[in-house]
């Protein structure tokens, strides 16, 4: 068992990807795996297809790491919010569950958060100073905080109010679609976004990830700030990497 290997499961609310991860490296080992979330997101069915990934990572994953990330605020083991998920998971012992589920050790965090450690040792904030903020626009707005390299979990930066309203009902992706905007309409409203955001935290860099970063060429031009502003490296394979990573992690500092 190469002790620099862990398996990273990464879960939303309309798939759930997972592979086997060079920590050391940051590098996919295996092919992503990826399977449909279950309709209605039950902790039980999406225990059943995280149990069938680690499976299909094959005999190299036995007693390795194991990182989950999912779309929910995670403290000690237990999922405190639901997002594009059941509320069945609200309240519950979910790092416990898995692991009685799966007979081994679970790390259990916030996909965002997952995607920030990801880019810190990996990706585009690897080596930054201060704090970097990262957000993932897509069915909502999610958040990761990183100071000098050290995560700061749980922020649901998101769900700050602006102008009277839920930034992300405005300002996540599917909002550009659901309102009708066109590229440049949506910018103006992410860069008073982005603003009110560095009024609040005065970050050193934002980092833009989610899905519609593959079209920042689209809009990212378009917004100014006084802090850089950048596309995230590691795309779909964020979440899988970050959680990984902190499995490896948080065995050996056991």
């Amino acid at each position: 068992m190469n002790t620099q290997h862990a398996v990273g499961i990464d879960v939303g609310g309309t798939g759930i990807k997972g592979a086997l991860v060079d920590t050391q490296a940051g590098e996919l080992l295996s092919e992503r795996i990826k399977y449909p979330t279950p309709e209605g997101g039950t902790p039980g069915d999406i225990f059943e297809v995280i149990a069938q990934i680690v499976d299909d990572c094959g005999p190299d994953a036995a007693g390795l790491p194991l990182g989950v990330c999912v779309p929910s605020v995670v403290k000690n083991g237990r999922t405190l919010t639901a997002a594009n998920i059941s509320t069945e998971w609200v309240g519950l012992d979910a790092e416990e569950a898995l692991e009685d589920r799966l007979g081994r050790d679970i790390v259990f965090l916030n996909d965002a958060d997952s995607a920030g450690v990801a880019e810190a040792h990996y990706g585009e904030a690897v080596g930054q100073e201060g704090l970097t903020i990262l957000t993932t626009l897509g069915t909502g707005i999610g958040s990761a905080l990183i100071q000098d390299g050290v995560l700061i979990p749980n922020t649901e930066l998101g769900h700050l109010e602006l102008d009277g309203e839920v930034a992300e009902h405005r300002s996540s992706a599917v909002a550009r679609q659901r309102l009708g905007q066109s590229f440049e309409q949506w910018a103006a409203g992410l860069e008073r976004y982005y603003l009110h955001l560095n009024r609040l935290f005065s970050p050193d860099l934002f980092l833009l990830g989610g899905g519609v970063s593959k079209e920042a060429d689209q809009f990212l031009h378009l917004i100014s700030l006084p802090v850089p502003i950048r596309t995230a490296a590691l795309r779909n394979n964020a979440g899988i990497l970050g959680a990984a990573f902190l499995a490896h992690n948080t065995r050996n500092s056991r």
